[in-house]
């Protein structure tokens, strides 16, 4: 799958249409994303007649400070691909269309702070707020409940902690703190294992309540994340494995292309 970018240069270096795909891959991508700190496009064609053809060994791109949908935020994404088959009349117009899908391993690294601006998003928050539940109900007197100021502490050997508010009509805002581990279903799905609920960081008055909030809030939570509702028109992501590395987590993965979308 690797094209490989060291060695297996064309004697000549990037002639015109490898620089001319690079500026147009480039251009596609950015567009992408709605703000983007670096974006970094390279194509390996060789021979570089291939090209004409509309074939080429690989596209790799390396992006910093992405941000999707305007409000997800990544600070490190990176893909390489197979081989790909474009419609090279496509190039020609400033336009990236291929022929065949291909597939693109790729790597997402998300900070601490990331995640934590990602319960802040439109579509995070709708989740979270204004939820009913038998369970829930019982608590709150049939009224909604919403979980605000969520507030993830990344952890060694893929944990975290999770602190947030739950609003109650009687008690007021209940603080709730839990510890989990972060795992992947289906490739596809974040799942929030293990979780325990930590009383210590509770009035031991709010503890009972807190720990079944904590609950609801897990089983939230582990409806939430499914990379299916992020997936870019035409393109389907899939997880590998993650892993949290200080106060970054990395994810690891690959891509499936049926076409390059035009739109974030």
């Amino acid at each position: 799958m690797f094209g490989g970018f060291t060695g297996s240069k064309t004697p000549t270096g990037t002639d015109w249409g490898e620089q001319m795909l690079n500026t147009v891959a480039s251009k596609t991508i950015r567009h992408l994303f709605t703000q983007s700190e670096s974006v970094e496009v390279s194509v390996r064609c060789y021979p570089s007649s291939k090209l004409l053809q509309g074939s080429i060994d690989s596209l790799k791109m390396n992006g910093r400070g992405l941000v999707i949908r305007q409000q997800f935020r990544t600070e490190e994404l990176s893909f390489e691909t197979d081989a790909i088959s474009l419609d090279f009349s496509s190039v020609l117009k400033g336009q990236m269309n291929i022929k065949q899908p291909t597939q693109a391993i790729a790597q997402v690294v998300l900070t601490q702070e990331d995640i934590n601006n990602s319960f802040k998003a439109e579509l995070v928050r709708k989740r979270l707020e204004n939820i009913t539940s038998p369970a829930l109900s019982e608590l709150s007197g049939g009224e909604p409940i919403s979980f605000t100021e969520v507030q993830v502490t990344l952890q060694p050997n893929n944990q975290l902690r999770l602190f947030a508010k739950a609003n109650l009509p009687v008690q007021g805002l209940v603080p709730i703190s839990m510890k989990s581990t972060l795992a992947v279903e289906r490739r596809r799905r974040v799942l929030f294992q293990n979780s325990q609920f930590e009383p210590e960081a509770v009035p031991e008055s709010l503890r009972e309540v807190s720990q079944k909030l904590a609950t609801a809030l897990d089983e939230i939570l582990n409806n939430m994340v499914d990379l299916d509702r992020f997936n870019l028109d035409g393109v389907t992501l899939r997880i590998n494995r993650l892993e949290t590395q200080g106060k970054k987590l990395i994810f690891s993965g690959y891509a499936q292309i049926e076409r390059v979308p035009n739109t974030p």
